[in-house]
């Protein structure tokens, strides 16, 4: 069962938010893309569950909180939430990217959904899209830790559980290359694939020049964390 998207007033709002530079290229009478709307939604869903969590999880610190906010509103996540919402049989593509399977694509699910909330956010207010935005979040935060902390052995959420979990894959990486070489891990950028509206980078990184972990996605700084977690499985002892 698909979930519900949010209701507009301004139904050209929702419409802007649904089209593609590509398919704003090939319709010059269709005046502008998503883009602004992409950026817009990006900072008031940032802030919405940056709130969010402060409020949910009083005792852990910055760097915990950071890191469970990334977990919730990465591209993976927005890009399946998109998905779930019928988001790619309703965007507006050019005929290049909808061949090049743009509908499926998690990067511009993930960038039409952040739209959304943008233009929802003209659309209703602030009020409004910070209840849409929760009715869907805390479920979310809540299933997250809690399988987090199942995969860790812990039963109940503990300060320091919480703590232990939701520290960033790279710094844990980071932690156990120092203590155990005395070195940070490098990493490095090793291929890129895919039209530039649906890039794929592949990162790798290193300690002691020796390759510990491969990752691929569609934003370099997640490439790498996959990489580091790919080298933290590795690492069973960490």
């Amino acid at each position: 069962m698909k979930q519900q998207l949010p209701q507009f007033n301004n139904s050209l709002l929702f419409d802007l938010a649904l089209t593609h530079s590509s398919y704003a290229n090939e319709h010059p009478e269709f005046l502008g893309d998503n883009e602004r709307l992409e950026f817009l939604g990006d900072a008031v869903l940032g802030f919405v569950v940056a709130e969010m969590l402060y409020r949910m999880y009083p005792t852990i610190n910055e760097a915990q909180l950071t890191h469970l906010r990334s977990r919730l509103v990465d591209e993976k996540q927005l890009g399946r939430l998109g998905a779930e919402y019928g988001l790619g049989e309703l965007m507006r593509l050019g005929k290049g990217t909808a061949k090049e399977g743009g509908r499926d694509n998690p990067s511009l699910l993930n960038d039409t959904f952040e739209a959304t909330l943008g233009a929802y956010f003209l659309d209703a207010g602030i009020e409004s899209v910070r209840r849409y935005i929760l009715n869907i979040f805390q479920p979310l935060a809540k299933q997250l830790v809690n399988d987090s902390l199942a995969a860790q052995g812990y039963k109940e959420e503990g300060v320091s559980q919480l703590q232990e979990t939701f520290v960033d894959s790279k710094n844990r990486l980071q932690q156990w290359a120092l203590a155990n070489y005395k070195t940070k891990p490098e990493y490095q950028i090793i291929d890129e694939s895919g039209p530039d509206h649906a890039k794929r980078f592949t990162a790798q990184v290193s300690i002691n020049s020796q390759l510990y972990g491969v990752g691929t996605a569609c934003r370099k700084q997640e490439a790498e964390k996959r990489a580091a977690e790919a080298a933290l499985d590795k690492v069973k002892s960490i």
